[in-house]
């Protein structure tokens, strides 16, 4: 079954997204409201909780595949877990799979800056597998 998917960090790059998935999308920019996203301490992507009164610009990729889906739930790892959401793009409001930082210890109080994200040095690191033949 197809799923949207609402992306907040690395995955709102299609750099990154593309090298976790098979299949190809269409991309909207979207928010995501009651969440806040956070830098975690020590690394350069992302975590998002649950909190009232916040919300979090990203990207919603649509109608994205099963294979793809499973390919997503690994890449993000024990962390991390799928949750179902409610996004607005634009004046609409569609459902789409969200992934919510489990291990809110490990966040920092500074929101995460998408524009300070350093996408070679994370390629490198955590999507090695993909660019090794």
């Amino acid at each position: 079954m197809k799923r949207n998917v609402f992306t907040y960090g690395s995955l709102m790059f299609p750099e990154v997204w593309s090298l976790v998935v098979t299949g190809t999308y269409r991309r909207l920019d979207a928010r995501l409201d009651g969440h806040a996203r956070y830098a975690i301490a020590g690394q350069s992507y992302p975590g998002m909780v649950i909190e009232a009164g916040s919300q979090v610009a990203g990207v919603l990729y649509l109608d994205v595949e099963r294979a793809d889906l499973d390919r997503l739930d690994h890449f993000e790892g024990d962390d991390y877990r799928r949750a179902s959401v409610e996004v607005a793009t634009g004046d609409d409001t569609v459902m789409a799979e969200t992934y919510v930082y489990r291990l809110h210890d490990r966040l920092t109080s500074t929101s995460w800056a998408p524009h300070a994200f350093p996408m070679q040095q994370f390629i490198a690191t955590y999507c090695r597998e993909r660019l090794d033949p």
